[in-house]
């Protein structure tokens, strides 16, 4: 999917910031905080203003690495006209490169502003996590060593919208690191993950012609596939074991986002066509929240 010239221009401004801010990818940002946030209320831990502030500061962190991604990319050549996957606003036209350049720079500065106050509460770690976001969100895209290009934006998003978010929220709102955390951030990180594949599965043949040399890229279709089901067995398997675990049938409700997950995994494995995957995107980031949702149950419950 991509948009003309002609058609560009019957966009109005909201919707094309709207299409920059790529609001189906802001799952991502927000399921770590949710899960997070559950576990610290389950340990009578919850702090409302730090849980928000991280909240906020996770969408801004999402929105501008999709500005740069949108900019960047085009720079580099990786957004052409065959481009399949949806609108990217520089690529089609419209808005400005330099406006989107622009606009990442002052998302980035917002969140850092906003970040101040996290630091004020958890300290040294959390300006190191801080910092390492922000140049990360644009190392993603940008740089010498862009980390989209060389395979390592799969372990970027576990990293960073898994573990790194979902143990950093705990840590602001309880100021102490929980191994309870670490395991929960693995299952987010895992659906998280599995967005991106989606995302790269479908781009694979113009990625490969532009030279951009993502993970998919790298280990081809079939491979892919096989790291999607993995990453969904990852979130499953998490589940299951703190059923276990900890003797609470309530971490058995992820479960019921089973019948979404399979029909996703089908479309990885039967088609290639750039507009069911697009589909399939949305419909991993809709997993990632129900899953987020009802975990976070089961947090609160078991």
């Amino acid at each position: 999917m991509h948009t003309t010239a002609s058609s560009a221009t019957a966009v109005s401004p909201a919707r094309a910031w709207l299409l920059a801010a790529r609001p189906k990818t802001l799952p991502a940002a927000v399921a770590p905080v949710i899960v997070a946030s559950a576990l610290a209320f389950s340990q009578d831990a919850f702090a409302a203003l730090p849980a928000a502030v991280a909240l906020l500061c996770a969408l801004l962190i999402q929105i501008a690495t999709n500005l740069a991604n949108d900019y960047f990319d085009y720079m580099k050549g990786a957004d052409t006209a065959e481009r399949i996957g949806p609108v990217r606003v520089v690529q089609s036209g419209l808005l400005p490169p330099r406006t989107v350049r622009n606009a990442m720079l002052a998302v980035l500065g917002l969140t850092f502003v906003l970040g101040l106050y996290l630091v004020w509460v958890g300290g040294w770690p959390i300006l190191l996590i801080g910092v390492l976001s922000l140049l990360c969100a644009v190392a993603y895209t940008a740089g010498p060593l862009p980390l989209a290009y060389v395979g390592l934006g799969d372990v970027f998003v576990f990293v960073f919208f898994g573990v790194v978010a979902v143990m950093g929220t705990y840590f602001v709102q309880t100021l102490q690191w929980s191994h309870d955390a670490f395991i929960a951030s693995l299952p987010i990180g895992a659906i998280s993950t599995a967005i991106l594949v989606v995302n790269n599965y479908r781009d694979i043949d113009t990625d490969r012609r532009s030279n951009k040399r993502t993970l998919a890229v790298r280990i081809g279709r079939r491979a892919s596939q096989v790291e999607y089901g993995l990453l969904l067995a990852l979130a499953y398997g998490v589940a299951l074991w703190q059923t276990f675990a900890r003797m609470s049938p309530w971490f058995l409700l992820p479960l019921a986002t089973l019948p979404l997950a399979f029909p996703l995994l089908n479309v990885l494995l039967r088609s290639t066509d750039g507009v069911v995957l697009n589909h399939a995107l949305g419909g991993t980031g809709r997993l990632l929240a129900l899953y987020a949702l009802l975990y976070s149950i089961a947090l609160l419950a078991g």
